[in-house]
């Protein structure tokens, strides 16, 4: 992992994937998927580590999710712990391979089951990408849970692609390492409720190829 922090503390540095041009082929396919619809998220209450089910809305998304990822044919899954999470992998019919707490949603603190309207009656203003959460996780350890899902992912490649069934933030800075960017891109990438997004390579450069497309189950957005 060669992120790392610099004086003030922040996450710097490149993931090696942005990095190794040589061992990435045009075939390279690692999915994202966020979790289905639940309470809170339709609510907009900050879930992180609250472990919520999916609303018949997000079983439905899910199972959605089915015929992408057969035909995908994934060769490695791996998953939150999370039962948001893995029930959207179990109703979307895919085998997982490992849970990985790295995958797990950003701990919020003493934010968690607040929406930001709330928070900015007491912090004007808050933004979570820049100011994070008392109690919680910073965006440097959030990024580095994430440094280490794409070593992961990274290993198994060459077996075929890789799914990943995770949440939003997580997810977006997940996205943003994969291209070689400071976690506070992922500010800049919106994620939907049981939308899946592709990351991939170009030339042997890692390219988000895909990223926020609409549930099958949605028709679309």
């Amino acid at each position: 992992m060669s992120c790392r922090t610099d004086g003030d503390g922040k996450l710097s540095g490149v993931h090696p994937a942005a990095q190794q041009t040589a061992s990435l082929g045009d075939e390279t396919a690692i999915w994202l998927i966020r979790h289905g619809e639940t309470e809170w998220s339709k609510s907009g209450q900050h879930t992180g580590l609250t472990d919520i089910a999916l609303t018949a809305q997000g079983e439905d998304q899910a199972k959605g999710l089915g015929p992408l990822l057969a035909g995908v044919g994934p060769a490695f899954v791996v998953c939150s712990p999370l039962l948001r999470a893995r029930e959207t992998a179990r109703l979307a019919g895919l085998h997982v391979d490992t849970v990985d707490p790295n995958l797990a949603e950003w701990d919020y603190g003493a934010y968690e089951g607040l929406t930001t309207a709330e928070i900015r009656r007491s912090v004007p203003g808050w933004r979570l990408w820049s100011q994070g959460v008392p109690d919680g996780e910073t965006i440097e350890e959030v990024g580095g849970r994430a440094d280490r899902v794409l070593d992961l992912a990274r290993a198994h490649l060459a077996d075929g692609p890789v799914v990943l069934v995770s949440h939003g933030h997580i997810s977006r800075v997940i996205g943003a390492r994969w291209i070689g960017l400071d976690p506070v891109a992922g500010a800049n990438l919106a994620l939907g409720t049981a939308a899946p997004s592709l990351l991939g390579a170009q030339y042997g450069q890692p390219v988000i190829e895909r990223w926020n497309m609409p549930n099958p189950a949605e028709g679309g957005r």
